[in-house]
């Protein structure tokens, strides 16, 4: 959860043809039945609003009331500051879901976020990280490691795949440059994000309608959650044949 809060804001929308009595086909909650679903504070819900990282309430006379949409949005923030995304990171995020992304679009990216490898990220402070490392880190250490995807910057500590560590210091003994790690990291993420496009489409075009629901299908969330080890394994073995065709392939001068 975001430790920093900011004033209330947001300016509120007008909207009609809604029907805001709760267990209705197009049910809206007060703010107050907003905050209890989600487990948050009336402040932090405004503080996301005036952020942009929630919509504006659903204007009726004086009185705001929020949507699936709004629920799905929240919920979502929730599910990046779990993985460790940065404030800032998540207002990039959210600014590139389309203001029409139906909640469905939302859950489903939003069961899709959780991690795809068992190494979660520890948080650690700069003594611990030093100490989990055996060694001194100066600020170029840091930068590779975090170019290498070992760690990231989150305030004044740092969120580390301790699993990793090892081979990213074992690396920087070796004065693996900077520069590479940086051109590697640009190369997973342009690729990263459209197999992410595509993998998405075909979830939702192909596997989510078998289940109904598959947003709330306990069913689905299962299969996701043991289909992203052996889409891993399937991602390094395409990997490996990808490289050994190149390594085939004459290098040109």
């Amino acid at each position: 959860m975001v430790k920093s809060e900011g004033p209330a804001g947001g300016v509120t929308h007008d909207a009609s043809g809604a029907d805001p009595r709760p267990g209705s086909a197009d049910e809206l909650l007060t703010l107050e039945e907003l905050t209890a679903r989600v487990g948050l504070t009336v402040r932090t819900v405004r503080f996301y609003t005036s952020r942009g990282l929630v919509p504006p309430p659903i204007r009726r006379g004086r009185s705001g009331y929020y949507s699936a949409a709004h629920l799905a949005r929240i919920e979502l923030v929730l599910e990046l500051q779990s993985h460790g995304f940065t404030l800032s990171a998540i207002e990039r995020y959210v600014a590139g879901i389309p203001e029409d992304a139906t909640p469905e679009d939302i859950t489903l990216a939003r069961t899709m976020l959780a991690p795809w490898q068992s190494d979660l990220p520890v948080e650690m402070d700069r003594e611990q990280l030093e100490k989990k490392a055996g060694r001194t880190l100066s600020t170029e250490d840091v930068a590779t490691l975090q170019a290498l995807g070992v760690l990231r910057i989150r305030g004044a500590s740092y969120l580390v795949a301790s699993n990793q560590l090892a081979i990213g210091i074992r690396l920087l003994e070796l004065g693996f440059p900077r520069e590479v790690a940086v051109a590697a990291a640009a190369v997973y993420q342009e690729h990263g994000e459209q197999m992410a496009k595509e993998l998405y489409e075909v979830i939702n075009d192909k596997l989510a309608p078998l289940y109904g629901d598959a947003t709330t299908s306990e069913h689905f969330r299962e299969i996701m959650e043991r289909l992203k080890p052996l889409s891993v394994g399937g991602l390094v073995s395409a990997y490996e044949s990808a490289v050994a065709r190149a390594a085939r392939t004459p290098r040109r001068r």
